[in-house]
């Protein structure tokens, strides 16, 4: 049935679940989506502005949010490149406030490089009512330097969109984490801030549009780790939208959040949208199996198995098992060592997201992915080429 945004902003409004999952290719509406979302849960004042409560309500993390940040190229000198940081209560809040910066910093790295460094000012002058100048300590932008393998690095650099698109979601990360913590204490009275006690949703559209399948599934992981830390029991607690055009993306939330159905945005030609509800995962959705099982294979013959390749194997085999019926993806596992393959990739494919774990595997582990792939597609009815999905499982 065809819908405004206001609509389906408002049946997920009426949901009451604690995380809801969507699907929708770019263009189809999900920035605009979270921004209706945001005026429902949290609309302006008569005036046209942002009340107090508004910041505590509902946050986001979408394009809009990217927009808080902005560069000074240094035209002039073309040395002293900035990333700028627009005055607002959020970054205030965790970077100054709450001393988040090293967190966002480590966030940041990890999913770039740690050669690359972001430094944040945390000072600045303005002036008083009086005009007179004074130092303030804030956070208000950002450089970057990068490590060259000698004494001297690289100061001042422009890093690329995607490296910057993972900076802001690492603040925002950082955020939410905090926020978390924070409200996971029972008792308001006991929390160190109660800005936030009155949170009541966390809308996060697309955070991995520059991330490769590594990261994208470790983020993705993460991301469900915190998520299912929230407290949420009877209907009641923090709740989370998260909008993705990313099929793996979708796939590993899914799998991991253990949500009994996502949704998929739709536009219409006539500007209306529906939100269509799906039962099972991206697997069963897009087709998306067949392309896990590509990367699987390329991996193989180009030698490059990582530890995350573990859970795309995991994801295929959870996909088979669900298309033939059976209760279990171990079932699928050689009979004679079931269990000992069952523990193999348990294991592998969740303490790949610990940043202690290194990401190459053995040459065993290597064999192993090789060998359970085989096994699979020769005893539970791949085929080579690809037709309608159900027919290859």
């Amino acid at each position: 049935m065809s819908k405004t945004l206001r609509q389906i902003a408002q049946q997920l409004k009426d949901a009451n679940k604690k995380v809801q999952l969507i699907y929708a290719f770019n263009g189809a509406g999900k920035t605009r989506l979270s921004r209706e979302f945001k005026e429902l849960v949290a609309p302006k004042n008569k005036d046209g502005e942002e009340t107090e409560d508004r910041q505590v309500k509902v946050l986001y993390y979408n394009a809009f949010t990217e927009d808080l940040f902005y560069w000074d190229n240094d035209l002039e000198g073309d040395a002293e490149r900035k990333l700028k940081i627009q005055p607002n209560a959020y970054t205030k809040w965790v970077l100054e406030e709450q001393g988040q910066d090293q967190n966002a910093i480590s966030h940041f790295q990890y999913y770039t490089s740690d050669k690359l460094t972001p430094h944040f000012n945390e000072e600045y002058i303005t002036k008083d009512k009086d005009g007179k100048e004074i130092m303030v300590k804030a956070f208000s932008e950002v450089t970057f330097s990068f490590e060259r393998g000698n004494d001297e690095p690289t100061e001042h650099i422009k890093i690329s969109k995607g490296e910057e698109s993972n900076f802001i979601w690492s603040i925002f990360y950082s955020l939410i984490e905090q926020v978390i913590e924070i409200l996971n204490v029972a008792e308001p009275s006991d929390r160190q801030t109660n800005q936030y006690d009155q949170l009541e949703y966390i809308f996060i559209d697309d955070p991995v549009s520059s991330l490769d399948e590594n990261h994208l599934i470790e983020l993705a992981v993460h991301l469900a780790q915190l998520i299912k830390s929230s407290y949420f029991t009877v209907g009641q607690g923090l709740r989370f939208i998260i909008s993705t055009h990313s099929p793996l993306f979708y796939n590993v939330l899914y799998n991991e959040l253990g949500v009994k159905s996502g949704y998929i945005l739709r536009r219409n030609e006539d500007e209306t949208f529906e939100l269509v509800e799906k039962k099972g995962d991206s697997n069963h959705s897009f087709s998306y199996h067949l392309y896990l099982k590509q990367l699987l294979e390329e991996a193989i013959v180009e030698n490059s198995v990582q530890k995350y390749h573990f859970t795309l194997l995991r994801n295929l085999y959870e996909k088979t098992a669900s298309f033939l019926g059976y209760p279990r993806w171990s079932e699928l596992l050689p009979d004679d060592k079931q269990l000992y393959f069952n523990r193999i990739i348990q294991f592998t494919s969740h303490s790949t997201l610990s940043d202690d774990v290194v990401a190459e595997p053995t040459p065993q582990e290597k064999q192993i992915v090789k060998f359970l792939l085989e096994h699979l597609r020769d005893n539970y009815g791949y085929r080579q080429e690809k037709k309608e999905d159900g027919q290859n499982a």
